[in-house]
C-alpha cells in the first residue's frame, strides 16, 4: 500500500517539514511512503474560467499540478500535514486546493480518484488555542470530502514556533501514525 505525505508549507525545514518526516519514518515499515513539499512544485492559481465544469479537466496551464495529481491517484492514504497561515493553511496550499475543480464531485462530467482513499489531518500553530487547528482541519476534510477520500483521523498541536516544540509531541505523533 502506497502512503503519500504532504508538507503543505512551502517551507522544505520547518517543523511541519519534521512532522512530515516523523510521519513518514512511523509509516515507512507499513506502506511505500512518498514525501512532497508544495513548495517544490510550481502550481499555477486557478482562473475561475469554469471550463472544467463541461470537460472534467483543466488545460490552462503547464505546471507541474498533474504530476500532484498522479501522486494522490497512487496514494492509498493521504497524511496532509499543515501549519496555520493566519488561521487556515497556507496560500501554496490553498492554491493547490482550488485547482482540483475537476475532480469536485458537485457538478457533472467530474474526474475522479480512484475510490477507497483514506485522508488524514495534521496541524499545527505558534499560538495556544486549538479552535484555529480546527479551522486548518476543516479546510482539508473539506477538500477530501470534495475528492470523495475518506477523512478518517486528526490531529493538532498548539505552541509549536520551531521543530524542538514539536519534537515534544513526537510520543503523540506516533501514536497517531499507529492509527493510519
Amino acid at each position: 500500500m502506497n502512503a503519500l505525505v504532504i508538507n503543505c508549507s512551502p517551507v522544505k525545514n520547518g517543523a511541519t517539514a519534521e512532522m512530515v518526516n516523523l510521519v513518514a519514518q512511523c509509516l515507512q515499515e507499513r506502506y511505500s511512503v512518498k514525501k512532497a513539499c508544495i513548495g517544490d512544485y510550481k502550481v499555477e492559481f486557478c482562473k475561475g474560467c469554469r471550463t472544467c465544469h463541461n470537460t472534467a479537466e483543466c488545460s490552462s496551464f503547464n505546471d507541474d499540478f498533474k504530476s500532484l495529481v498522479l501522486e494522490f491517484e497512487k496514494a492509498d492514504v493521504i497524511v496532509s500535514c499543515a501549519p496555520s497561515y493566519w488561521a487556515d493553511v497556507p496560500g501554496q496550499y490553498k492554491a493547490f486546493i482550488d485547482r482540483w475543480t475537476p475532480w469536485c464531485n458537485t457538478h457533472e462530467p467530474h474526474a475522479k480518484l480512484s475510490s477507497g482513499k483514506k485522508g488524514y489531518s495534521m496541524v499545527l500553530r505558534t499560538g495556544p488555542n486549538m479552535k484555529e487547528c480546527e479551522r486548518l482541519i476543516q479546510t482539508i476534510e473539506h477538500f477530501y470530502g470534495h475528492l470523495e477520500i475518506e477523512s478518517t483521523d486528526r490531529i493538532g498541536f498548539t505552541s509549536v514556533e520551531n521543530k524542538n516544540d514539536l519534537l515534544a509531541h513526537k510520543s503523540e505523533i506516533e501514536a497517531f501514525c499507529t492509527r493510519i
